[in-house]
């Protein structure tokens, strides 16, 4: 109980001095520096311990305003006085609207497949869920976001289509009822894309808003891997409704996911569950199964992220040869155990979708071109 001369006591004072001080210690996640250091704060106000001030962004409807805002206010209500935070956004001069005004696209779903590291069979797990919601009657897109090493065009049967063109825009290729964009169509097979992080910002923005994806129930985008610039731009381009994360059982690919966790957890973007691929080996001759490369790295992945696996990958000869022929092994062996596990995948995220709100993308009202680099 408060003694009753501190009834009488002035409320204590609360200085910008102070509100500056508490915001010092809130991090932009894109560049992991504070906001107050990166100039982001303006307008400092404090009133009957209310407190306001304006934080700039540097780019309108950015992905970073929600997690910003969430520490902001956070930081700001532990000091002793205040009632109340109140934030206005802006936006820094010559700032860029998100692109979701350009778009040729009608999703309802937009899914980020993604790991830590590369050669867990994050490609695979990417066309196989695609082809497995497509055969559950729903309209699907398969966006290749590997610029540097676009193999998604080989795994889906079509390395050498020639996407149509209607002026500056494309149409994407259709390959076992998925429509399926990739960097792969556009450059040499045996040409490297040399690029630096803006000409893969502005590549990977293209295949977003220069393709005629048409109306989807979902498009899927397989990232390239760990947390890097493509990553970033993806969730600055278009707003996602969750991420799923590939990895094997083995330490080490658990501890580059959870990095890959951790970055949509900073950014807001739900973690729909886990796929574990190369779970284990089936012998073909006896039926005994072997943990190759170890056991459990999924189940205590999903612990520490609070998500679920969503299906455990066989280790099957037969996925690598689809993959090679172009046939998903969800076509070529449906009743194949690898088969049926990446059915569930799609099940359970075609589940846990139908419980989220459709994304919300704006009909594209204006042509665009890039003066800085053309993909067509």
């Amino acid at each position: 109980m408060k003694n009753f001369l501190d009834l009488f006591k002035p409320p204590p004072v609360i200085t910008p001095d102070q509100i500056l001080t508490a915001l010092g210690a809130v991090l932009d996640p894109e560049v992991n520096r504070d906001i107050v250091s990166l100039g982001m704060v303006h307008n400092v106000m404090v009133r009957d311990g209310v407190v306001n001030f304006t934080v700039r962004l540097r780019e309108a409807g950015s992905p970073l305003q929600v997690p910003i805002e969430r520490r902001a206010k956070r930081a700001v209500m532990n000091i002793e006085g205040v009632r109340d935070v109140q934030i206005e956004f802006e936006v820094t001069p010559n700032s860029q609207l998100r692109d979701t005004t350009r778009l040729n696209l009608e999703a309802k779903h937009v899914i980020a497949i993604a790991s830590g590291k590369g050669g867990v069979g994050k490609s695979t797990v990417a066309v196989n869920l695609a082809v497995a919601l497509a055969q559950m009657k729903n309209r699907v897109g398969l966006l290749d976001g590997d610029i540097h090493g676009p193999n998604i065009p080989m795994m889906m049967g079509i390395p050498d289509e020639k996407p149509m063109t209607l002026g500056e825009k494309i149409y994407p290729p259709l390959a076992h009822g998925v429509a399926v964009m990739s960097m792969g169509f556009l450059v040499p097979a045996d040409a490297p894309v040399i690029w630096r992080g803006p000409m893969l910002h502005q590549a990977l923005r293209q295949l977003l808003r220069d393709v005629l994806w048409g109306q989807l129930d979902y498009l899927i985008i397989d990232l390239p891997p760990g947390t890097g610039d493509v990553q970033l731009t993806l969730t600055q381009s278009i707003p996602l409704t969750g991420a799923v994360l590939v990895t094997t059982p083995q330490d080490v690919s658990v501890a580059d996911v959870i990095k890959g966790g951790e970055m949509f957890r900073q950014l807001d973007i739900p973690l729909l569950g886990l796929i574990e691929n190369m779970s284990y080996y089936v012998c073909p001759h006896c039926g005994e199964k072997e943990k190759i490369f170890g056991e459990g790295g999924g189940n205590v992945l999903s612990q520490k992220l609070g998500t679920k696996v969503l299906a455990q990958i066989p280790l099957e000869g037969r996925i690598r040869q689809c993959g090679d022929d172009g046939i998903p092994v969800v076509l070529s062996s449906p009743e194949s155990e690898s088969s049926q596990a990446f059915r569930r995948a799609a099940e359970s995220i075609a589940t846990k979708t139908k419980s989220l709100p459709p994304i919300q993308l704006q009909k594209p009202q204006v042509s665009f071109s890039d003066p800085e680099l053309r993909i067509i």
